[in-house]
């Protein structure tokens, strides 16, 4: 299948956009053990004020101002994480595009997006637009519109030995993923580390150490971590966070699905707050967890759809606009509610 032109999901489409950013600041985060640099691009200027103790001792301070402030009028900041699993490759599409609504108010088809960039220069926008390059480095495919999920399950999760498929959530009962291995999926990184999965407390990898570093350094405000799979496009819930992060998880989701529907685009089903682990089995303190607890932020993570055959049909022109419209909810969001750590009304 001919590709869209504005489908631009490679490693090398990312080092073009980054590349060719004169309105961004690009820097280079860290590399991955593969040596392949994770970028940081930057919009907008940093207003945060660094305090004199780290989030954890400001909480028990009773005042995040103690971590981080901020002047009254000052932007929101956010910071949105490109793909962790390498063959999600429906994100890079989405944050190439955003680059260049950023740098030329259009997208790579030509079509503008005024409101998303009015949005974006109303904030302090960071960019990580890929986060594990290893895995998507040795992912063969651009797009998995219409793949079948085992072939998207064999390159993601990866083989065994004997060539059977780890699978989901088989692919997590070997971390790191060394030893009984045939095809090393995207998922991790050359070492075998899946960034969703890492030692949060004493991380294994540079670039889990990096976004963990970058969260605590730049305190975020709200934190999106890009992910794709095979049905509809979802907000999932995030586990071991305060429950007004929560409902403001809650609450985005529902924004975002409205504007799915008024789109004609598939969408999710909106969600209340639940408690964590009222019952077995527990739920994981992943990556999305982690972030929060550096920073403070509203961590959340979205799943867009990868138009799998046996799942949810959608084009690559319906997965570019997923992208872009989750971005200008995410920022439109984040505008009106700019300082979710001091003040949120909630619905």
């Amino acid at each position: 299948m001919a590709l869209p032109t504005f489908w631009r999901s490679r490693l090398e489409d990312v080092d073009d956009a980054v590349h060719s950013a004169t309105r961004g600041d690009v820097s280079v985060l860290t590399r991955s053990p593969g040596s392949r640099p994770v970028y940081l691009v930057r919009y907008g200027t940093r207003s945060i004020r660094r305090g004199s103790a780290n989030y954890n001792s400001a909480a028990g301070a009773r005042d995040s101002r103690h971590y981080a402030d901020k002047p009254a009028d000052a932007p929101p900041s956010l910071l949105l994480i490109g793909p962790v699993h390498g063959q999600e490759v429906e994100n890079i599409v989405g944050i190439v595009n955003l680059i260049h609504v950023a740098e030329a108010g259009v997208d790579l088809r030509g079509r503008a997006w005024d409101r998303l960039r009015q949005l974006i220069d109303a904030c302090h926008l960071l960019i990580v637009p890929v986060g594990n390059p290893d895995g998507r480095a040795r992912c063969p495919y651009e797009s998995f519109v219409g793949v079948s999920v085992d072939e998207m399950t064999r390159v993601g999760q990866g083989t065994r030995q004997d060539g059977s498929l780890y699978g989901w959530p088989g692919a997590k009962q070997r971390h790191p993923m060394v030893g009984d291995v045939g095809l090393l999926g995207a998922y991790f990184n050359d070492q075998g580390i899946n960034p969703m999965h890492d030692e949060f407390f004493a991380p294994m990898v540079s670039e889990t150490k990096a976004l963990l570093d970058l969260a605590r350094d730049e305190a975020p405000d709200y934190l999106l971590n890009l992910h794709s799979h095979g049905t509809v496009p979802q907000v999932l819930r995030t586990a071991y966070v305060p429950h007004l992060h929560k409902r403001i998880e809650a609450d985005f989701a529902r924004r975002l699905y409205e504007r799915y529907d008024r789109e004609g685009l598939p969408s999710g089903q909106p969600f209340e707050p639940v408690p964590d682990g009222e019952e077995l089995p527990l739920p994981s303190f992943n990556l999305t967890s982690a972030l929060h607890h550096v920073c403070g932020g509203v961590s959340m993570l979205y799943e867009c759809s990868q138009g799998l055959v046996e799942y949810v049909r959608v084009s690559h022109d319906d997965i570019l606009n997923l992208e872009l419209l989750l971005f200008e909810e995410w920022l439109a969001f984040a505008v009106e509610h700019p300082d979710p750590r001091r003040s949120y009304e909630v619905r």
